[in-house]
């Protein structure tokens, strides 16, 4: 059924887009060569030199009445001489300059600005890199960026490591068109299982606290989707694509725009049987849809709706005996995940005349909806003593509405060439959770120390862990003022105030009330352009993370020396961060280089510690220093190659940790050692090759490396971490493009996670990475006129 569904907007598509196509209009328009996306604020010069215009938020600008060529000039994408007839329109195309680390980006103050003129670790991943990489998993694309690792934890499933450990913990946070895809408070590190990759038009990532301005839970960074706009011209994107191990995924897109009002579709259905990891089978659906309409040239209304369903066995890790002998036979086949999500934002954004200055002032009200489900019978909350035939689990399911806005207004002020950037949020997001335990038996391996299978022998709703109601009440104020004291010299000083407060029900000790959470969190940063194509930049800024709901009320395994079964007085996690950078641009533009030299000192940071029955026990870490260094290089030194490398060296350590204050126990504190699942050093590098003996064609290698880290907070057991390479080859024929990614390609054997616990009597885990995977696909493309 998902799939006719998908084949019937497909086809409907189709008819908008030949429809459409037969229009025709008198006006200019500029577009991206790739996305067909219309592109605002492109520069147009006349032969003259002297004279010309800018294109409008919908690409378009008008043609004047003899000329005989155009100059066509826009950040981010490579200059373009167009000979025209005087009187016709003209369509323009611009290549991106995928290596031009002028590039504009819109997460650093919810608006489109320079990436050079923002004082912050930013990264953009381009169209054309996430069109070449043809992601099976948002991970494949994402891991591309210097100081990132999304951690594969299988069937789209993940953890993320931003100036952190590999962790669950909601110092990340995600974003879709600069709207939160969840509230905050009810964090989950699987949540970008609920995005549409096909629909990701381009992603940014900070890296660092940016609280100042999108709030709690930015604290290790933010990922901000960028969904593909409605296409200037015409378009329509239909492909499948499969792997030796049971995957399959059909996929349609397309746009169209006619006068003011444009429109996006896109999708795809997708899933696995019998793969390469017993009991890991999967489906997932994603729809989206996206509408734009321009009132006038200044006024515009965008409209977004996503859907998606994701249903999901979880296998789990598995023991040292199956992870070296290859043999991945998980130890359930009962566990599963199930999220359905739906989203939807209304923004209206206006462009003001512009004053004094000579500059616009800008203002956008967005309005916003979410609905959120997750049921699961989860492995992670396996609880098993070492040698024992019996074990407990649990099934729960986490709800919740939203309901909310965000405002934004930019003035440029005739000063200094400042501006001031003033906006607020109201989030109300209504959250329900519950958890009761299951009774399972546990066949055991003949050494008695790991379990073979577990078996679910009933569930005990009698025995619920968790059941409360809450309502969450989300509301910040912030603003940021920018100015230039010196030419060369941009300075931004910015402020939020968040406050997060919850209504609340517990059923499991009858308790009602209410609690609180509040934060102003500042930041200050400069960039100095030194000329060249090279500059520096500095900046300080301060995050916060309050804990998730499902922290606060679930049941502890052993009540505090008060009584206290439940975590009412954790305590928000706050970070303070420094850091240094620039940017160069060397040998005529072939080789761009930008860097960050950051510390992050942080305290109350929430971690799990592994109890003897494997389940977790929340502790407040006391103090915790995060330092590193991030690099990332390209080098173009012709139209045939393209090199990029990206990464970091960093240290996660404990500055202040106890673990226990027993004088008997071996160990009081862990203060000086490593975090667990802290990899120091890790990469990503890539060549691509594009012969000019053969039109069309690419080719591409890539390498990521990963080192060793520790398994736990003790820093006795580590785990050697892992490399491995992917070769990517794709051709493209009359709008049809073959492709085939080859991942793992040496077949290495690795995991991705591996940890465990601080008792001498623990395992470890692994969480097995695939063997060498052929992703085999074909996609055709149609572009109007």
């Amino acid at each position: 059924m998902k799939t006719y569904k998908l084949l019937i907007a497909f086809g409907l598509w189709v008819g908008v887009a030949c429809w459409v196509t037969a229009q025709s209009t008198k006006q200019g328009l500029v577009f991206d060569a790739l996305t067909k996306e219309p592109l605002p604020g492109v520069t147009l010069m006349w032969p003259d030199g002297k004279s010309g215009v800018v294109t409008d938020a919908s690409g378009r600008f008008l043609l004047p009445a003899n000329f005989t060529k155009l100059v066509v000039s826009a950040v981010g994408y490579r200059r373009q001489e167009v000979a025209v007839t005087a009187g016709q329109s003209v369509r323009i195309a611009l290549e991106p300059a995928v290596e031009d680390l002028q590039t504009v980006v819109v997460t650093g103050n919810r608006e489109a600005a320079l990436r050079t003129e923002t004082p912050m670790a930013i990264s953009k991943l381009s169209p054309k890199l996430i069109d070449e990489t043809k992601p099976t998993s948002i991970y494949e694309v994402i891991n591309k960026t210097p100081g990132v690792l999304m951690v594969n934890l299988n069937n789209e499933q993940h953890m993320m490591a931003i100036r952190q450990p590999m962790t669950t913990n909601a110092y990340f946070l995600y974003l879709e068109d600069g709207v939160p895809i969840r509230p905050m408070g009810v964090f989950n590190h699987n949540a970008l299982l609920e995005m549409n990759q096909f629909t990701v038009s381009s992603i940014e990532v900070v890296k660092g606290p940016v609280s100042s301005l999108y709030g709690p839970e930015a604290v290790g960074g933010a990922v901000n989707f960028i969904t593909q706009r409605p296409t200037a011209v015409p378009t329509v994107r239909v492909g499948i694509q499969a792997d030796q191990w049971g995957y399959q995924r059909l996929q349609v897109g397309a746009g169209a725009r006619q006068g003011k009002f444009g429109i996006y579709l896109g999708g795809f259905v997708s899933r696995q049987r019998n793969s390469w990891l017993a009991s890991s089978d999967y489906d997932k659906a994603s729809y989206f849809a996206r509408l734009e309409y321009a009132f006038t040239p200044s006024t515009r209304l965008t409209g977004t709706f996503s859907y998606n369903d994701y249903d999901s066995q979880t296998s789990g890790s598995v023991d040292s005996t199956a992870f070296f002998a290859r043999q991945y036979a998980s130890t359930t086949d009962f566990t599963y995940r199930k999220t359905r999500s739906v989203r939807s934002r209304l923004t209206l954004e206006h462009t003001w005349k512009a004053g004094s200055s000579g500059v616009s002032a800008q203002s956008f009200l967005t309005a916003f909806v979410r609905n959120n489900s997750i049921g699961q019978n989860p492995t992670y909350s396996i609880r098993w003593v070492s040698g024992a035939s019996t074990a407990t689990g649990q099934i729960n399911s986490n709800d919740f509405r939203s309901y909310g806005f965000i405002a934004q207004h930019t003035q440029p002020l005739n000063f200094l060439n400042s501006k001031l950037i003033v906006g607020a949020t109201l989030d109300l997001s209504p959250n329900t959770y519950y958890a009761y335990q299951t009774d399972l038996a546990a066949e055991l391996r003949p050494d008695k120390k790991s379990v073979l299978k577990y078996t679910q022998l009933r569930e005990r709703p009698d025995i619920q862990l968790a059941n409360y109601q809450a309502d969450i009440h989300n509301t910040a104020a912030y603003l940021q003022y920018d100015l230039e004291p010196l030419r060369k010299l941009h300075l931004s000083a910015g402020l939020r105030y968040d406050r997060m407060a919850f209504d609340y029900t517990n059923a499991l000790d009858n308790s009602s009330g209410g609690k609180a959470y509040s934060q102003a969190t500042p930041k200050l940063g400069a960039t100095y352009d030194l000329g060249n194509g090279k500059g520096l930049y500095a900046s300080y800024s301060q995050g916060f993370s309050p804990p998730a709901l499902t922290s606060v009320f679930l049941k502890r395994t052993t009540p505090t020396a008060s009584g206290d079964l439940f975590y009412y007085n954790l305590q928000p996690a706050q970070f303070n961060n420094v850091e240094i950078g620039g940017w160069a641009s060397l040998l005529n533009n072939k080789v761009y280089v930008d860097g960050a030299l950051y510390q992050m000192n942080g305290t109350n940071e929430l971690l799990n510690i592994r109890q003897p029955d494997n389940s977790f026990d929340y502790q407040s870490a006391g103090r915790t220093r995060h330092r590193g260094v991030e690099l990332g290089v390209t080098y173009r030194p012709s139209k045939q190659v393209f090199f990029r490398f990206g990464g970091t060296h960093a240290v996660h350590q404990f500055v202040e940790f106890t673990l226990s204050q027993r004088q008997t126990d071996a160990v009081q504190n862990v203060n000086g050692k490593d975090m667990p699942s802290a990899p120091r050093t890790l990469w990503n590098t890539e060549v691509s090759y594009y012969p000019t003996w053969l039109k069309n064609f690419r080719t591409s290698v890539e390498w990521q490396h990963v080192s060793g880290w520790y398994q736990n907070q003790i820093n006795t057991v580590s785990y050697g971490g892992y490399d491995f390479a992917n070769v990517r080859v794709g051709y493209q024929w009359k709008g049809i493009e073959l492709f085939s990614n080859v991942l793992n390609v040496t077949n290495a054997l690795f995991a991705t996670n591996a940890t465990r616990g601080n008792n001498a009597t623990d395992r470890t885990t692994y969480t097995p990475a695939a063997p060498r995977t052929f992703v085999v696909g074909i996609q055709y493309s149609f572009s109007g006129k």
